[in-house]
């Protein structure tokens, strides 16, 4: 959600079925690990995604996705066997 736009606590809690003080702890930890960034403006706070790190988990998550991609591949081409027996 925060990828369009940037949003208080409030404003995302809303969109979940669970305590604000839950979404707020999700943030919170978000926010440390530099996935979100926090802008205050006036008494509210308002939640951003923080692109640059968000790319760097996506460019580390990439090789284990083309590995199981592969394993994936793999086993749908032993089902087909299988399948056609």
């Amino acid at each position: 959600m925060v990828a369009s736009q940037s949003m208080t606590a409030g404003a995302i809690a809303a969109n979940f079925d669970t305590a604000r003080p839950t979404v707020s702890k999700h943030l919170q930890i978000l926010t440390e690990c530099e996935l979100l960034k926090q802008e205050q403006t006036g008494r509210e706070i308002y939640y951003h995604i923080n692109a640059k790190k968000m790319k760097e988990v996506a460019d580390f998550i990439e090789p284990f996705r083309l590995i199981w991609e592969d394993r994936f591949n793999k086993l749908e081409t032993i089902m087909k066997k299988y399948k056609g027996k």
